[in-house]
């Protein structure tokens, strides 16, 4: 099998992610270049990708949608990376998604990161941070803007009491993250881009120990840390969207449905019926993107028509603490 991502796999048939390039902060207190300021700042998301989805429930649950602009990139990547692309009015399955850069005018996200570095060469990613004034980007890491979200930005934001990291969890809270992302965030997509038997089989058994393990975990908790709802809880909500929708099949995560976790399965509609979420989640983005891009797992680009998912009706998790 071809590599989807040649850069990013080993010899042996694993796939290793490429590191974030840029890590600059945005400050509140003077110490870096680039000061919290509302309307500066400009997101570049995608509605398909988990880990850009993240940074879009961190700024919409914060209340930052007046303090930072966002603008959707197409859910269809090419050759030709992250685009840009004015649909003229088509609406087919499969068209284009409206979607024009109304800050810079870039056709593809690629401008952004030769703005930024003439000499970058490796895959172009979402999120995007981008600093109107330097006209360059501040930071491509998810976990980053989500951390600047919740922290640096709350003079401007509306809602200042949500707290995505409390002090009192943060050494545990940390270790749960890096625990979700080696095997449920990254686990998937180590599963779904091996391209060697052996590495896949590894990845997948991985992801469902951890999924046994979440499973037992909010048998007795409605959230990960109880009653209340912090950053690891939407690290794994954006995995667990797109799990029967796409890494069951797409990615040949299949030993079982999320749906056949009732706790998983009630915790993630709980989380879903947040107020904002269900806005945030977008199906035809999540499903034509995997299906269409990644042409080395599925050349005919067909988007299957389901899963129908029912994630409005009663969880009943109130029940838990």
């Amino acid at each position: 099998m071809t590599a989807q991502f040649p850069a990013e796999q080993t010899d042996s048939g694993e796939f290793q992610r490429q590191e974030d390039a840029f890590r600059e902060w945005i400050s509140s207190d003077g110490s870096t270049p680039y000061p919290a300021a509302a309307g500066r700042y400009h997101l570049y998301i995608s509605l398909a990708c988990p880990w850009a989805s993240r940074t879009v429930i961190f700024r919409k649950l914060k209340g930052l949608e007046d303090v930072v602009g966002m603008t959707v990139v197409d859910p269809i990547r090419d050759e030709e990376g992250w685009a840009f692309r004015d649909s003229s009015g088509k609406t087919p399955p499969g068209a284009p998604f409206e979607s024009t850069d109304p800050i810079n005018g870039f056709q593809f996200l690629s401008e952004a990161y030769k703005a930024t570095d003439p000499d970058y060469d490796e895959r172009v990613t979402v999120p995007v941070l981008w600093d109107k004034e330097t006209h360059r980007i501040v930071n491509n890491c998810e976990d980053d803007i989500c951390r600047m979200f919740n922290d640096v930005f709350n003079e401007f934001a509306k809602n200042k009491n949500v707290d995505f990291f409390p002090k009192e969890i943060e050494a545990e809270h940390a270790k749960l993250s890096g625990f979700l992302y080696d095997n449920v965030n990254n686990g998937v997509y180590r599963a779904g881009f091996a391209t060697r038997q052996r590495p896949y089989e590894i990845a997948c058994r991985r992801v469902f120990e951890a999924l046994d393990e979440l499973e037992e975990r909010l048998s007795k908790s409605r959230h990960l840390f109880r009653g209340r709802i912090v950053e690891a809880d939407w690290r794994l909500f954006c995995t667990l969207i797109r799990f029967d929708a796409v890494y069951h099949g797409h990615f040949k995560c299949n030993l079982r449905r999320l749906i056949d976790y009732p706790n998983l399965q009630g915790y993630l509609m709980d989380l879903y019926q947040q107020p904002g979420i269900a806005e945030t989640v977008k199906f035809d983005h999540i499903k034509r993107h995997y299906y269409m891009t990644h042409t080395e797992i599925n050349p005919t680009r067909i988007v299957p028509i389901g899963p129908t998912l029912d994630l409005g009706k009663p969880h009943n998790r109130e029940r838990l603490i």
